[in-house]
């Protein structure tokens, strides 16, 4: 068959132009060829030279990018011409092969060519726009002029032909023709706008300033719709991660468009706007404000959404469509044809092309992959959307945190819990709900739509099964909620078991000392067991929901195929019946998600409840005082509403706290004459619970002076200081700032501040206009310890280094690993109390500002530093900078250096003067002073004798950093998971193992579950897929035999004749044979059902149950592991590391890997399932397969490394997030006092920015890999179509078994992107198997003994003789020996003491009496008994031991003195009495039932210590060893303890390890340790002797 462009047909000569040459059809298409080929001759020159000259340049940064007028507009508008174009091709191809004996080129070739014009021209414009050269557009506004005239050439001769609407290539013509119109007008535009041609002065246009900042680095918003609807630009950074991971640096900063203050102004206008001024108490509506600021981004998404629905409603209509017309033949006769032939060709109606398979299969995978970009986009939106929001919420719940009234906070009405779960679950809740709201309106008309087309389908049957979906909705949600329920109460036990097992964690030391750890494990074990049965209840719903979702659909379509069978009396065809298994499919996600939606609904609704409340709650006056811009005036009406509220609602004014530049300073003027800096007149103020705290008063603070404030504990110092910072709300009276002669004229009941402006060079020198304030409670930032006390100003270093002089914090800081540049706080370091407070008040020094609070600073300071802080820091620093100095104290012997005072007592100023003034008027209050100063100073002579509290606290740093030295600092955790693999660490290994699924992990985790489990799990899974995969097999054939026996019956009859003509002749043949055969088909299809849905039963409670006992395995392993450990372990292990094995590792292990895992293997065995089915009816698929399952590698595999390190990333920000919130609410009065919320709201936005930016990366990953899998998984449908219609030519597969290959590669689409998703989720989570895993491989102690415990004495060591033989002990293989051959013998009943310096091995020596520690060389006996032969528990239990730190468990004192519960309450009660604790404890309400808090923080430190020497006493072994137990009791304490020892312990032995030498003075023998030796050993009366010994020397530095 020849090929002509015109066609050769015999009768009439194409080439003719007799009747005029534009009246011949060919000619015109002819015409129609030229400005396609005109524009692919100008562009391809340009386009080649442009590109050859990049490619030098290497990629031009996309600083140049910008989009020309219309950009959005030109793509859609190009997208519909390449789809009018495929129509066009198709319709060509179709009519000429329908009816013409030649070929006629000219009916498809224009077509061919304007596809690929019509791509040229969309290249082309995207190469010129990211230049920015819009001259060259010239040549497309020509194309667009030339091919709008050829075109309405075209449509005008067919008009004259009376080619009509009714014909397809007519209609098609017509759209081009308007298209071509709408592209030339765009481009018009573009000339207007930008004025490059025919314009005198072109107009110079910058890229968006987000591009001119090369640190965003996320472009969604910047580039072409092609590459936004397909995330093309995340192929660098996706990729990239595989080489090396990504990092912050490489994600960048947020567009601006996308920050949270950009979002928080949009909102917070919102909100504002909603107050009116006729109801100014109405609080706005945050409902209101969030569609206000974000509702048309959601308009959008939602409009998305909806295409994306309907769309999805094209895969059954064309499955039907292609299974009905496959066997279709072209019987219309030629004749009939002939009639619609014009212009010597043939037109087709416009009904004709969708009845082709083949278009139909093009059409097909075009819906499906329109329909997911649109699906995608939806996402994208909601999920920006969401994040803006959730920026904006937190900048607006951070600017109320700062403007809380104090009250609230410490009236408990806000408390910090609230507040951080406003920030860390509420505006997730939001942030959820904004993802998932587009479903809620979008799944209604999905349903309803679905139903009217099931309805068209299947007739009423189809109802039955549709209301079988519905019905069964109520119950999902039911089942919802419930899982809702039963993760809080998981969340209790959990919660309850972390603090139990941290309990332990901490006091580890002392357990293993006692031998208690089993029954501290046993009450671990007892809460795990209620949390693995809430767990349980957990699993049990999850299965249930999972269950639903997969047997909903096989219900359905039971009920629909057997009701149309009693209906109908004839089963479906197989069109109709593979259409309305698409649609069952597609009909039960939303309604699976539903209930999700739903319940998300419900809790935004709580969300949003709690946020307008916390927004409404009270807030601190706005500081007139400070800003010098309103003066407040309270009447005595709004009394009542407290000052606050008078602020807040009755002035709509924009708070200056919203400026984010720092608030213009108004200066005091350092003038000598001004003498008071601060003055209270009548002030009463109160803290909002209507009792007034502070009455009548009357101060005045003078300016550079020092001023202290005294008075007993309570009678309001501190809420003194808060009402002079405005913290308090003012009854009446006012305070005054730096006094000026106007400023007594201010009417009443003012706070005013005023002051005039200086010059500049002056407000530089002095930025003394905040106040430097140290609460008492001292408050530090998670930041480095220099950041803490510059806090925010400029270093100096001279002016750092006095401070720090001052303060005595070098020995502190060079303790530290890195100096001052240790991180403390949080995630940091815990400092001690007076360590902590020293850095409080050396901040306050720090600052270079004219007044100075401090709120009593020696309370945590022993008596040395507290002398050198007062004189170095606050007489010498302080005064000299003549700062003006308010400070509280108990410590009256400083009363001498303060210029002035203040005496308070019950809420009220009592006296105000100087020390002399006080003096001579009120002596009896200058007495009552100077009997406590002279008590002080006593108290000072014992405090010099005794080592000092701060070389304690120094030791305690020492010793923590001193055990992790072995670790060298390990900061990250994950480190340790690296040391594992190799060392070498070239590229190809870090690649390889980046992307290597962790599959021995896997294996680790079933295998904990149980063999059993598994194997059931495995087999339930396989047989499930198989059922299902039969039930539809045998549709098929069931609905196959209907159409075949028809035709068949209808042949045989009538030899010869069509059944087309047979149908007006009655047969019974047929119906008698149908309900034959479906007697057979229909009862098998029951029972292949039923199996089906008990199959899916199963299925999803083995993985839930499997990973229930996983979980129970690995946690009850761990647990025992590590309690049973050696100490050493607990050394270098950091406490956070093995709690977060208990927390979140154990959380992820119980509740995320099942449905992760469950997920996973749904997924992956529906797609092999599908394709198995597909290759087996046309096998012809699986050459296309190959190709397709290398690219579903390639992007897994990328995905999952890129998503990995976002994922990081995600987490990594999102902590630093969440402790600034909790620390600024912590440390509101010292911020706010201090001035720096500005600077504190510019750091939140920072961190809000930062993790934002992580997340919506994430998501943005999430969209890339969703998108590239559905695009394979229409691949696959249009690869598995054409199979079908191909192999149909040769071989004939049943109709019914092409629809079934169809539907199943229709859910492929749908599960891809789940497999890689859940691969990716599961990777992530096996890392804490992993984790946990790695404490699994830990040495356990040697708990047996050589010696049975029936061979030990049952009282036994019944004299305490203890004979030391050459003992040499380390603390591991690895490290040098702590003591080294040490030899000594302790006669029974005596007491020795034992001393030396820090680290001379003298508590190495008392572990070694429990064997803690590995005892290598040596022996101790103990009564004749070598202790290393003995059973662990047996030795431990047997003698006693007080530890230097007290540990205290919550419960009751019972449990703590005896939590093996083998005493009598008398017993008891004489071990308290021998402590002194017996009269304490009886006035507790409960006696020994009494509770103790967590730590026993509601005793006292001495009190702590007590109990722990009671403890001692209930057990009443004959050997106590005391590990310098008395270093935390004061003396008096002392004393008695030391008498009790010797009275009590008469009999038995005692080995003191002494902290002050003192306390074994009066020992009977003492033992002088250096570095591991004795170096003296001899009574103490004896070594005292020696002038030069060490003990004496010792003694010497002691007195």
């Amino acid at each position: 068959m020849a090929l002509s462009f015109c066609g050769n047909n015999k009768d009439i000569n194409p080439y003719s132009v007799e009747n005029g040459t534009l009246n011949n059809g060919c000619f015109v298409d002819a015409l129609n060829l030229v400005p396609h080929v005109f524009l692919l001759f100008i562009t391809f020159p340009i386009l080649f030279i442009g590109w050859g000259s990049q490619s030098s340049k290497v990629q031009i940064h996309h600083n140049t990018w910008l989009h020309f007028p219309g950009h959005n507009m030109r793509w859609i508008l190009t997208f519909l011409l390449l789809f009018v174009h495929v129509c066009e091709f198709a319709e060509g191809i179709v009519s000429n092969s329908r009816v013409m004996s030649t070929n006629h080129l000219h009916l498809f070739m224009p077509a061919f060519m304007g596809f690929v014009a019509a791509t040229t021209s969309v290249v082309y414009y995207h190469n010129i726009e990211t230049s920015n050269f819009p001259k060259l557009l010239l040549v497309l506004f020509i194309y667009w002029v030339l091919a709008f005239i050829t075109k309405s050439i075209k449509l005008w001769k067919f008009a004259e032909f009376n080619v009509g609407p009714q014909h397809l290539r007519f209609c098609i013509t017509a759209l081009l023709v308007v298209l071509y119109g709408l592209l030339m007008g765009v481009e018009v535009n573009v000339i207007r706008v930008r004025k490059y041609v025919f314009f005198a002065n072109p107009q110079k246009v910058k890229p968006p300033e987000d591009l001119q900042d090369l640190g965003v680095r996320f472009l969604q918003p910047f580039v072409n719709l092609l590459s936004k609807a397909t995330y093309w630009w995340m192929n660098p950074l996706i990729i990239g991660a595989h080489k090396r991971p990504i990092e912050l640096k490489k994600i960048g900063k947020l567009p601006i468009a996308m920050r949270a203050l950009t979002n928080y102004l949009r909102l917070k206008d919102a909100y504002e706007d909603q107050r009116t001024a006729e109801d100014p108490d109405r609080p706005p509506s945050i409902w209101r404000s969030m569609y206000r600021a974000f509702g048309r981004p959601i308009l959008l998404s939602s409009t998305f959404r909806y295409l994306a629905d309907l769309l999805g409603f094209a895969g059954p209509l064309c499955i039907s469509g292609i299974v009905k017309h496959l066997k279709t033949k072209d019987d219309v006769a030629t004749a009939d044809k002939m009639k619609d032939t014009y212009l010597g060709v043939y037109f087709m109606s416009s009904t004709e092309l969708l009845q082709n398979s083949s278009v139909l299969a093009v059409l097909l995978f075009l819906a499906l992959v329109l329909q997911r970009t649109f699906l995608q986009a939806s996402y994208y939106v909601t999920i920006e959307t969401g994040i803006n929001l959730r920026g904006a919420l937190l900048a607006m719940i951070y600017n109320k945190i700062l403007r809380l009234s104090t009250s609230n906070m410490s009236m408990g009405e806000m408390t910090l819990g609230q507040i951080n779960n406003l920030v860390a679950i509420e505006t997730n809740q939001l942030m959820w709900f904004l993802f998932l709201c587009p479903n809620l309106w979008a799944m209604p008309v999905q349903i309803v739509m679905g139903v009217i087309l099931l309805y068209y389908l299947l007739g009423w049957s189809a109802l039955v099964g549709a209301s079988v979906i519905v019905l069964l909705a109520p119950v999902q949600y039911l089942i919802a909620t419930k899982l809702a329920d039963t993760q809080k109460s998981t969340l209790e036990h959990s919660t309850d078991r972390l603090k139990k097992t941290s309990e332990i964690l901490k006091g580890i030391k002392l357990l293993k000392l006692y031998a208690w750890e089993n029954i501290f494990c046993d009450s671990v074990e007892e809460t795990r067991g209620k949390e693995l049965t809430s767990l349980k209840t957990f699993a049990f719903y999850t299965s249930m929901s999972i269950f639903m979702n997969a047997a909903i659909p096989i219900a359905a379509v039971l009920a629909t195929f057997v009701m149309h069978h009693f209906l109908n009396k004839t089963g479906p065809t197989p069109s109709e019946a593979f259409a309305a298994l698409a649609l069952f499919h597609i009909l039960v996600t939303p309604l699976f998600l539903l209930s999700t939606v739903v319940r998300f609904a419900v809790k935004a609704l709580v969300s949003v409840q709690k946020l307008g409340e916390f927004l409404q709650s009270d807030e601190i006056g706005d500081d007139s005082w400070r800003n010098g811009d309103i003066s407040v005036s309270l009447e005595p009406g709004k009394k009542h509403l407290g000052m606050t509220k008078a602020i807040n609602r009755k002035q709509p004014m924009r708070y200056q706290m919203d400026n984010y530049e720092q608030p213009t300073r108004r200066q005091m003027r350092p003038t000598e004459t001004e003498d008071v800096a601060v003055k209270v007149s009548n002030g009463s103020f109160t803290w909002g619970n209507n009792l007034v705290t502070l009455s009548d008063i009357n101060i005045r603070i003078p300016t550079g002076q020092l001023t202290m404030i005294v008075g007993q504990v309570g009678c309001g110092k501190s809420s003194l200081l808060l009402a002079m910072l405005g913290e308090m709300q003012a009854v009446d009276g006012r305070v005054y700032w730096s006094k000026l002669p106007h400023c007594e004229m201010i009417n009443e009941g003012n706070i005013s501040w005023s002051g005039t402006e200086e010059s500049e060079e002056d407000i530089r020198s002095k930025n003394r206009y905040s106040v430097a304030y140290a609460a008492q409670k001292s408050w530090l930032l998670n930041a480095t310890v220099e950041e803490n006390i510059t806090f925010g100003s400029p270093f100096n270093k001279q002016r750092y280094k006095a401070v720090i002089d001052a303060c005595s914090l070098q020995p502190d800081i060079d303790l530290l690993p890195f100096g001052d540049q240790t991180e403390i706080g949080e995630r940091g370091i815990n400092l001690s109390g007076g360590q902590r407070q020293r850095i409080c008040v050396a901040r306050a020094l720090y600052q270079n500002t004219n007044i100075v609070f401090l709120d009593d600073p020696f309370s945590a300071l022993d008596i040395h530093l507290s002398d050198h802080l007062m004189q170095e820091g606050i007489l010498k620093f302080l005064q000299d900078d003549k700062r003006t100095l308010v400070l509280v104290t108990h410590k009256l012997q400083y009363l001498i250096h303060a210029d002035w005072i203040i005496a308070m007592k019950d809420g009220s100023v009592l006296r105000e003067g100087t020390l002399k003034d006080i003096q001579t008027h009120d002596v009896e209050l200058y007495d009552h002073w100077k009997t406590l100063m002279n008590r002080q100073d006593q108290g000072l002579e014992k405090d010099i004798q005794q080592d000092s509290q701060t070389t304690l606290e120094r030791k305690t740093l020492r010793r923590a950093f001193y055990s992790r030295e072995a670790k060298n600092q390990i900061d990250d955790e994950d480190e340790e998971e690296e040391e594992e693999e190799e060392d070498d660490d070239n590229m190809s290994t870090t690649t390889n193992r980046r992307s290597k699924i962790p599959w021995k992990m896997c294996w680790c985790y079933l295998s904990s579950g149980g063999f059993f489990m598994v194997f059931l799990m495995v087999s339930s899974k396989l047989l499930k897929h198989s059922v299902i995969v039969a039930i539809d097999y045998w549709l098929a054939l069931w609905t196959s035999s209907k159409t075949e026996q028809s035709t068949d019956a209808g042949t045989d009859l009538f030899t010869g004749t069509s059944p087309a003509n047979s149908s007006n002749i009655t047969l019974p043949t047929p119906g008698t044979l149908e309900a034959e055969k479906d007697s057979y088909y229909l009862p098998v299809f029951i029972i292949l059902c039923a199996a089906g849905i008990t199959l899916c039963l199963i299925t999803s409670l083995t993985v839930e149950f499997l990973g229930l006992s996983a979980a129970t395995n690995l946690h009850h392993n761990l647990l025992n592991k590590i309690i049973h450990a050696p100490i050493r372990f607990f050394d270098i292990t950091p406490l956070g590391q093995i709690l977060n094995r208990f927390s979140a590792d154990t959380n992820i292990i119980d509740q995320h890997i099942p449905p992760t895992l469950e997920s996973l293997t749904r997924s992956t065995l529906l797609c092999l399932s599908a394709i198995g089915v597909i290759a087996s009816i046309t096998p012809a698929f699986l050459i296309a397969l190959v190709p397709l399952a290398v690219a579903f590698y390639f992007i897994q595999k990328y995905f999952r490394v890129a998503s990995k390190d976002l994922q990081d990333l995600d987490d990594s920000t999102q902590l630093p997030l969440l402790c600034h919130f909790s620390e600024t609410a912590e440390g509101l009065t010292t911020i706010r006092a201090f001035r720096h919320e500005a600077r504190f709201k510019q750091r939140m936005l920072e961190l809000t920015d930062t993790n934002n930016t992580a997340y919506l990366f994430l998501s943005a990953a999430n969209r890339w890999l969703e998108v590239r899998t559905d695009y394979l998984g229409a691949v696959i449908v249009l690869t598995a179509a054409g199979a079908s219609i191909w192999s149909l030519r040769y071989n004939n597969p049943a109709g019914g078994l092409v629809g079934l290959g169809l539907t199943y590669a229709l859910t492929v689409t749908n599960y891809l992107n789940w497999v890689v998703r859940n691969l990716a989720d599961l990777e992530v989570q096996m890392a804490a198997v992993k984790k946990v895993n790695s404490f699994l491989s830990t040495e356990s102690e040697n708990y047996e003994g050589s010696m049975d415990t029936s061979q030990v004495p049952e009282n036994w060591p019944h004299d305490g003789e203890i004979k030391i033989q050459d003992l040499c002990v380390r603390y591991d293989p690895m490290l040098k020996p702590v003591l080294k051959h040490v030899n000594a013998c302790i006669k029974p009943g005596q007491k020795v003491g034992i001393c030396g310096r820090t680290g001379s091995g003298k508590s190495s020596l008392s572990l070694a009496f429990f064997n803690m520690v590995d005892i290598f060389e040596g022996k101790i006996i103990i009564d004749g008994i070598d202790i290393c032969k003995l059973p662990l528990p047996t030795l431990r239990s047997r003698l006693s031991i007080i530890l230097q730190d007290p540990v205290l468990f919550s419960g009751s004192i019972r449990f703590n003195l005896d939590p093996e519960r083998m005493c009598t309450d008398d017993r008891l009660w004489e071990a308290l009495e021998i402590a002194q604790l017996k009269n304490m404890v009886k006035t507790l309400p409960g006696g020994l039932d009494a509770v103790v808090t967590e730590g026993g923080e509601n005793f006292s430190v001495g009190q702590r210590q007590l109990f722990c020497l009671a403890r001692a006493f209930v057990r009443k072994s004959s050997i106590l060893i005391m590990d310098e137990a008395t270093a935390s009791i004061d003396m008096a304490t002392e004393n008695i303890l030391q008498k009790v020892v010797m009275t009590a312990f008469a009999d038995r032995t005692v080995v003191t390890i002494a902290h002050r030498v003192h306390t074994i003075l009066t020992a009977d023998l003492v033992i002088v340790m250096k570095r591991g030796n004795i170096m003296e050993y001899d009574k103490p009366e004896t070594l005292l002797e020696q002038e030069d010994g060490m003990f004496a020397s010792f003694v010497k530095a002691d007195m």
